[in-house]
């Protein structure tokens, strides 16, 4: 074991006040079953969470692990040491470079301790100098910064960089929320967006077998997993929409396909979050991005719903959202050529404002409505993730 340590920090705790153990137990928690399986300790210590007696082989590892909790800030690896100046600045004298620009930052956590930070500074500055005379000092924009932290429980700990990690708040502690998860760049962002606010997350995705193909589903299982790394214990949902959608070819007019596909998803979507405990619906969706996007075609999609719909992703424009589906991870399998379930029967010239009483009157045409939407509830298929 190398004496090598992982320093956590977490972001937003610090401002729940007396709430506070709720959500930093939850953290705790997670940080414990991402590491499950590795050999290592994890301190809990007051603002700061320090990962030790691993092997230096697996520490990437833990890192890759750690970067994928959410409530997590930021995390470094760094070299741990006692109380004792002479074993600190021994330490710093390791991890300097022979030459360039330095510049040494405390942090004095541990208020007893006889130096204080800029002293801290001042008197291991001065030691690195004598030890490696090629170095220079610079406050402002130095090549090279050796941070050193005095905690509480009689370590400190020396790190030079930094490791941006999911942010957010702990995962669970913000409800659970379902997520429309079809297979493109958009949904498996806004999943991640709220699950990243704490909300727990089950996806539902429709298909329409045989117009889609196996592989279209499997894309969806496939984006399931890569979100399951920053939500633990996701369900994914399986639904067909083949013969809702097929009732609205034969009776309804064309361009209002797409309009009424989605009111009857939302109605299933409502309905299948209640059989999983979830209090909101979660979708991709972009204002204006395509024809169901518009403000008038979300006015009537949400009026078959009584509960919360969230759309995280409503005010990004498309690079805003790859951007965060290349960072989390998803976007080279959204991009994959597989149709999913809104390409069937896709119309000419969709409406990109519809009206609710014309899009009742298409509705009406359909004389088993309800049945349609039972049929398809009772064809739900769990897709099992691990």
């Amino acid at each position: 074991m190398s004496d090598n340590v992982i320093l956590i920090r977490f972001g937003e705790l610090y401002l729940k006040g007396k709430n506070k153990d709720y959500f930093e137990n939850m953290l705790k928690n997670h940080i414990t079953d991402k590491l499950r399986g590795i050999e290592c300790n994890v301190f809990f210590g007051r603002g700061r969470y320090v990962v030790k007696d691993y092997d230096a082989s697996v520490e990437y590892n833990i890192i890759s692990r750690l970067k994928h909790v959410f409530g997590i800030h930021s995390i470094s690896t760094a070299r741990r040491c006692g109380y004792d100046l002479d074993e600190i600045a021994d330490l710093a004298i390791q991890m300097t470079p022979n030459s360039g620009t330095f510049r040494v930052t405390s942090h004095r956590s541990y208020k007893k301790y006889p130096l204080n930070s800029l002293q801290i500074n001042m008197q291991l500055g001065e030691r690195i100098l004598q030890a490696k005379p090629n170095l220079q000092v610079d406050l402002h924009t130095p090549s090279y910064t050796i941070n050193v932290d005095v905690r509480e429980n009689g370590d400190v700990y020396l790190y030079d960089s930094t490791i941006k990690c999911a942010g957010g708040m702990p995962y669970g502690t913000g409800g659970k929320g379902l997520l429309l998860l079809s297979g493109g760049i958009d949904s498996p962002v806004a999943g991640y967006m709220m699950a990243k606010r704490g909300m727990s997350i089950a996806a539902l995705h429709f298909h329409s077998y045989p117009y889609t193909s196996e592989a279209a589903k499997q894309k969806a299982i496939d984006l399931a997993k890569i979100l399951g790394e920053y939500c633990p214990s996701i369900k994914l949902a399986c639904i067909s929409l083949t013969e809702i959608q097929e009732a609205i070819h034969n009776n309804c007019k064309p361009n209002y396909m797409i309009t009424l596909v989605r009111r009857f998803m939302m109605r299933i979507a409502q309905k299948i979050a209640g059989k999983f405990g979830c209090g909101c619906l979660i979708n991709g969706e972009s204002l204006g991005q395509v024809a169901s996007q518009t403000l008038e075609s979300i006015t009537v999609t949400n009026a078959v719903v009584d509960i919360p719909v969230f759309r995280p992703c409503i005010g990004m424009d498309k690079d805003e959202i790859i951007d965060i589906a290349e960072n989390i991870g998803t976007f080279k399998k959204s991009i994959e050529p597989y149709e999913d379930c809104c390409t069937v029967f896709l119309p000419e010239f969709p409406l990109i404002k519809p009206t609710i009483d014309k899009v009742e009157e298409q509705e009406a045409r359909i004389n088993d409505y309800n049945e349609l939407i039972n049929r398809a509830i009772a064809g739900l298929e769990i897709i099992q993730l691990t």
